[in-house]
C-alpha cells in the first residue's frame, strides 16, 4: 500500500521485568542493534552529533526517537522534518514491519517548540489542506499502512498528545502524564487530535481533556483507552520494542488488511486476497495443532 497522506480527515538476549499493573512478566528481546537515518542514506555505526531524531533498526522493527531532551522533546521545524522523513523512510522500507515513536531523556514530547513559535513565526509555514504536505508536528497527517506504536514516559502533552494518537498503541509509564496542555496558550490541535482523541475514546471524554486541558495520568488514560498497556517506570521503549517483535512476527498481509479495515466492503475488499496468500497456509498449520488452546508460538 503507498503511503498517503491524512485524509479529510533470534533473538540474541533476553531481559524480563514484572508489570505492576497486570502482575505478568514481560520479556525483552534484544536483536542487534544498527542506527539507521533516512537523512544518512541509511545504516550508520554512529549517531549524528545534534542530532534531533534517532533511529534504531532492530530486525523488523525500527526505534524512532524525538532527541531534544533539554526541552522534553518539543518539535521545532527541524525536528518536525525529520521525523517526517523517518516515518516515511519506515513506510517504504518492505523489511520493516513496526515502528517504535520515542522520546529521549524520560519524556515523551512537551509539544511544538512554543519559543520558536514566538521568535520564528514568519518561518513557519502550514499547509492548509491536509491532503498535501506534513502537518506541524511533522508525520501527523501520515496514513501508514504499517503498525506504529508509542512508547510513552512522562509529558505527552499538546502536540506531543497528538503524535501519541497517531500511533496504533500507547504503552505508557506509570507516571507518564498526558493533556491538552497547549490550551493554556491558545494554541490550536491542529495535528488530529481533535478527530482522533474522540475516535479513540469517545466525544464526551474528548472534550473533557479538549476543553479544560487537564493533565491525565496513566491509570485514567488506561480507563479511558487512551492508554492501551501501563507498564512500570523506565519500562515503555522495552515493553514497546518487545510487542513490536511479537506483532512483526504474525503473517503480515493479513494483519494490515485488517488494520486498514474502515468498512465493511472494504474489508472484504482486501481480506478476500490475504486467504490465498497466508489464511489457507495458516489454516494447514492449526490443523497439525500449531496455536491450539491460544497459543501464540
Amino acid at each position: 500500500m503507498a503511503l498517503k497522506h491524512f485524509p479529510t480527515l533470534k533473538p540474541m538476549l533476553t531481559a524480563s521485568f514484572r508489570s505492576k499493573t497486570f502482575g505478568q512478566a514481560i520479556k525483552t528481546s534484544l536483536f542487534p542493534v544498527k542506527s539507521y537515518s533516512s537523512a544518512t542514506g541509511g545504516e550508520h555505526s554512529e549517531t549524528v552529533a545534534g542530532q534531533t531524531v534517532v533511529t534504531e533498526r532492530r530486525g523488523a522493527v525500527v526505534s524512532v526517537a524525538i532527541n531534544r531532551p533539554e526541552v522534553r522533546n518539543a518539535v521545532n521545524q527541524e525536528t518536525a522534518r525529520r521525523l517526517l522523513e523517518e516515518l516515511e523512510a519506515f513506510e517504504r522500507d518492505p523489511d520493516l514491519n513496526v515502528a517504535v515513536l520515542h522520546g529521549k531523556g524520560g519524556n515523551f514530547c512537551a509539544g511544538y517548540d512554543l519559543k520558536e513559535l514566538a521568535n520564528h513565526t514568519a518561518s513557519l509555514k502550514l499547509e492548509q489542506d491536509v491532503t498535501k504536505g506534513p502537518g506541524p508536528m511533522g508525520p501527523s497527517r501520515l496514513q501508514l499502512s504499517k503498525p506504529l506504536i508509542a512508547a510513552v514516559s512522562g509529558f505527552a502533552v499538546a502536540g506531543g498528545l497528538e503524535l501519541a494518537l497517531l500511533a496504533d498503541l500507547r504503552l505508557v509509564e506509570e507516571s507518564a502524564v498526558m493533556g491538552v496542555f497547549c490550551r493554556r496558550f491558545g494554541v490550536p490541535l491542529i495535528d488530529g487530535g481533535t478527530v482522533r482523541l474522540p475516535r479513540l475514546i469517545g466525544l464526551s471524554r474528548a472534550l473533557d481533556l479538549i476543553l479544560t486541558g487537564r493533565p491525565i495520568g496513566a491509570q485514567e488514560a488506561l480507563a479511558y483507552g487512551l492508554a492501551n498497556r501501563v507498564v512500570p517506570d523506565g519500562q515503555a521503549l522495552q515493553a514497546a520494542l518487545q510487542l513490536a517483535e511479537e506483532i512483526s512476527c504474525f503473517p503480515q498481509q493479513c494483519l494490515r488488511a485488517d488494520r486498514s479495515s474502515a468498512a465493511m466492503q472494504y474489508e472484504m475488499d482486501h481480506g478476500i486476497p490475504v486467504i490465498q496468500s497466508e489464511a489457507v497456509s495458516g489454516a494447514a498449520r492449526f490443523t497439525t495443532g500449531t496455536g491450539r488452546g491460544g497459543q501464540f508460538s
